[in-house]
């Protein structure tokens, strides 16, 4: 899941940044509506969290551009405006939720990860392959009953091949969805993480490399 920030208060901002990449997301950050905007034209996510008063202006006014020009994209505001007549606003404006400040991170780290899963398509609780098994909503790894210990980074990587099975994922595909704008597509850290990845989950290996072109998971058994 890849998440933009939106929030110029520089002790918050920061500190949601950080607990979101430690719970496992992909999270990119803007202090103004200038910046989000660019950021919004130029990258794919999951969800958009924003507080509602920026240096430059509201952030109602960016959300009302964004459904105007067709976007989906979910949308949380985070705010200490917590009158009725606020929320209201936030909503016909085409905000999904609305969390008032101060909150609790694990409330709003749950939000978040509905609002992601409300703008991808719906898929099973539990993913399979061969017999590595996949628990998305107790983020529980296994692999022929034994569960693993993964990194919340290994998570989403595998995740994402996972939901791919039997199909090429291109490093750039997992740059994308896995990490944020500081990561360097040319870099060698997908390849890094995909090595743990295959030592955690052990033999018979599921992951392959497809020379030139990216990953692939697939039972290296099927129907034995």
């Amino acid at each position: 899941m890849r998440v933009l920030v939106l929030e110029d208060d520089p002790e918050l901002g920061p500190a949601i940044v950080r607990g979101l990449r430690e719970a496992g997301c992909a999270v990119d950050f803007a202090k103004d509506l200038a910046d989000a905007d660019f950021k919004l034209a130029v990258n794919a996510y999951d969800c958009l969290v924003a507080d509602r008063m920026l240096p430059d202006g509201d952030a109602l006014t960016l959300l009302a551009a964004q459904r105007a020009a067709g976007s989906t994209l979910p949308v949380l505001l985070l705010t200490a405006l917590d009158a009725i007549a606020d929320r209201v606003a936030g909503f016909e404006h085409g905000a999904d939720d609305y969390l008032v400040k101060p909150f609790a991170f694990a409330e709003l780290n749950a939000r978040v990860r509905t609002l992601c899963r409300r703008g991808q398509p719906a898929r099973l609780p539990e993913l399979r392959v061969g017999d590595l098994n996949l628990d998305l909503p107790r983020r529980q790894v296994r692999r022929d009953g034994v569960e693993l210990a993964l990194t919340a980074k290994e998570f989403a990587v595998l995740e994402v091949l996972m939901l791919r099975a039997g199909e090429v994922v291109t490093r750039t595909e997992l740059i994308e969805r896995c990490w944020d704008e500081h990561s360097e597509p040319l870099s060698n850290v997908v390849d890094v993480l995909i090595g743990q990845l295959r030592r955690r989950l052990g033999p018979p290996e599921l992951i392959t490399t497809v020379r030139g072109a990216g990953y692939c998971i697939a039972d290296p058994a099927p129907g034995l």
